[in-house]
């Protein structure tokens, strides 16, 4: 689950048309027109609202002749709700038990006696154990500008943009114009 997917699906359904949109198309796909005239609704304003919802993958489309007809992403739907359980309850798809015997020998393995990275590791319970410890020294709920996450970084890597998108990636930080701040523990890649 990415955060920024999840929140711009849930950004993009909060809109009262386009939830009419999604209960209409639930049970049959429609054409723009038909769906206008249905809600009684402009012709463009419905291409706006399905522009939308196409953009983040709620709906796709299908030509039959000169008409184009809508579709619900059901699986894509699902797919969503099913992220915000799992991050509202605590729920994981696959939580991977490192004992803190074998972070201490990823650690040891991967970084040098002066605490540089040799290389990430390829297999991911190594690479977010990696991670974790490279989070060291940040500080929660303080807000880091990009320079002084990429000075954090440097000092274990030089390839800090790399590392800098996989904090991102994998919910250790969250990035909002160039300012980036720790996510909750919670919500970090497990």
């Amino acid at each position: 689950m990415q955060l920024d997917k999840l929140v711009a699906f849930y950004k993009t359904m909060g809109d009262p048309t386009r939830i009419r949109i999604i209960s209409l198309l639930a049970n049959k796909p429609w054409n723009g027109q038909a769906l206008a005239d249905k809600l009684g609704l402009s012709a463009p304003t419905i291409t706006h609202h399905l522009k939308k919802m196409r953009e983040i993958n709620i709906v796709y489309d299908r030509r039959d002749k000169n008409t184009i007809y809508f579709y619900l992403n059901k699986s894509f739907i699902l797919q969503q709700t099913e992220s915000l359980k799992k991050l509202a309850f605590g729920m994981e798809e696959s939580v991977m038990i490192v004992s803190d015997e074998e972070q201490s020998k990823i650690i040891e393995n991967f970084f040098t006696a002066e605490g540089r990275l040799k290389n990430i590791p390829a297999q991911r319970k190594k690479k977010l154990v990696v991670f974790k410890y490279m989070l060291k020294g940040l500080v929660f709920g303080r807000k880091y500008e990009e320079k002084e996450i990429n000075e954090h970084i440097k000092q274990y890597f030089d390839d800090y943009a790399t590392i800098r998108r996989e904090f991102i990636i994998n919910h250790y930080m969250y990035r909002e114009n160039n300012i980036y701040e720790l996510n909750p523990e919670e919500m970090w890649a497990k």
